[in-house]
C-alpha cells in the first residue's frame, strides 16, 4: 500500500504480451520524473515479471477465468483496487473490462485518462485502396499522453530501460558463460501475416551460426515451435533453443537482458529486449512500424519492411491477422542477406 503522501496510479493493461511490455519504459520515466508518483498495475498474472525490477510499482492479479469474470467479477476487482488508496486510473487498454473499470472509478471521482486507439487512422493506414500512408503515433507516446491528461506529464526523449539482469545458476545450467555476440532470434507470431518464411529463416540462423563468434538462442512458445527451433538448431553448439528448457518467464528476460542483440517479428520478444535497452531488428510482413507498435526507443532502420512497390497495398492489417490474397510472400522480399547484414550492422 502506497506512503499517504505518494499518489497511487491505477494502470490497467491485460493484455497481450507485447501490448503488456510497452507499458515498462513508459512506468520508468513516469516513476523518474514524479517522485511523489507510485504505481499499481492490474494485469493477468503471467506479466508480472515484467514489473518486479521496477521501484515505485506494485501488481495486482486481475483474474478473468474465475475470481474477476463477468460484470460482477469486474465489480470484484473495482473494489479491489479501491482499497490500493487510487488518485487516478490510466487505462492503457482502452477495451471494455478497462472501460468499466474505469468508468466505476469516474464515478466515484477519480481522474482517468484512456490511451487512444487512433482507430480511425488505423483504417486509414490498412485501407487497400485511398490509403493514408504516414506514422502514426507510436503508443508509448499515446500512453505518456494519458498520464499528461491525469497531471504527470511524461518526457519520453531521453529514454530510460530496465538494469541489466544477473545470469544466474538457473540460467546458467542451460547456456554457458557469455562469450562474443549473443544474438537473440523470436521467428514466431501469433498471426501468419508476421512471420517471416522458415526457409529463409533456417538460412538466416545457418549463416550467422557460421560464426564460431556468435551464439544464437532460439525463443518461441509452444511445443509445436520449440520443435520447429529443434530443427533450425540441428547439431549446431552455438545454436540453443530455449523454448521449451523449462525457464521461467522471469528466467528468459534474464537471458534476454544480457542479449546483445534480438532478431524478432513484429511481436512480443522485440518489446521485452527493447525494454532492458537491447539492440533490435525487427522484421515486417503484413503490419508496418508505421502503426506506432516498433520496439522503443529503436531507430527506425533497424526494421525491415517487405517491399511496398512490389506489394503496395501493405501494410493490410494492424495485428498482421488479414492477408491480402497474393501477397502470402511478401515477406520472401526481405532477403536472409538484408537480415543478416542488418544484424551486423547493428551489433557492430
Amino acid at each position: 500500500m502506497p506512503g499517504t503522501s505518494s499518489k497511487n496510479i491505477l494502470v490497467l493493461r491485460f493484455s497481450a504480451m507485447g501490448d503488456v511490455a510497452m507499458t515498462v519504459p513508459v512506468l520508468l520515466a513516469l516513476i523518474q520524473q514524479h517522485p511523489d508518483v507510485v504505481v499499481t498495475v492490474a494485469s493477468r498474472s503471467t506479466f508480472k515479471p515484467f514489473f518486479d525490477d521496477i521501484p515505485g510499482v506494485s501488481f495486482y492479479t486481475a483474474d478473468f477465468n474465475t475470481t474477476h469474470n463477468g460484470f460482477f467479477g469486474l465489480l470484484k476487482l473495482f473494489k479491489a483496487l479501491n482499497k490500493q488508496h487510487i488518485y487516478a486510473v490510466a487505462d492503457l487498454h482502452n477495451v471494455l473490462r478497462s472501460k468499466i473499470i474505469t468508468k466505476l472509478f469516474a464515478v466515484i471521482g477519480k481522474k482517468t485518462g484512456t490511451t487512444d486507439k487512433l482507430r480511425e487512422q488505423r483504417k486509414q493506414l490498412t485501407a487497400l485502396t485511398n490509403k493514408v500512408f504516414k506514422p502514426m503515433t507510436p503508443v508509448a507516446q499515446r500512453h505518456a499522453d494519458v498520464f499528461a491528461k491525469l497531471g504527470f506529464p511524461v518526457d519520453l526523449s531521453h529514454p530510460v530501460f530496465l538494469k541489466k539482469q544477473s545470469i544466474t545458476e538457473d540460467i546458467s545450467n542451460a547456456v554457458s558463460a557469455k562469450s562474443g555476440n549473443w544474438i537473440g532470434i523470436a521467428p514466431f507470431a501469433q498471426h501468419s501475416g508476421k512471420v517471416y518464411p522458415s526457409d529463409l529463416m533456417q538460412q538466416v540462423i545457418a549463416t550467422l551460426a557460421e560464426d564460431v563468434n556468435n551464439t544464437l538462442f532460439l525463443f518461441g512458445g509452444n511445443k509445436a515451435e520449440a520443435e520447429q527451433l529443434k530443427n533450425f538448431a540441428g547439431k549446431r553448439a552455438n545454436v540453443i533453443v530455449i523454448a521449451g528448457s523449462r525457464l521461467s518467464l522471469k528466467e528468459e528476460l534474464k537471458l534476454i537482458s544480457n542479449l546483445d542483440l534480438m532478431l524478432s517479428m513484429d511481436s512480443a520478444n522485440a518489446h521485452m529486449a527493447s525494454m532492458y535497452g537491447v539492440k533490435v531488428v525487427t522484421l515486417w510482413g503484413a503490419t508496418h512500424p508505421y502503426a506506432g507498435f516498433a520496439p522503443y526507443a529503436q531507430p527506425l532502420s533497424n526494421a525491415l519492411v517487405s517491399d511496398r512497390e512490389q506489394y503496395p497495398m501493405l501494410p493490410t492489417s494492424i495485428y498482421g491477422n488479414r492477408v491480402v490474397d497474393g501477397y502470402e510472400d511478401a515477406m520472401r522480399t526481405i532477403t536472409p542477406t538484408m537480415v543478416v547484414d542488418k544484424i551486423y550492422e547493428v551489433i557492430s
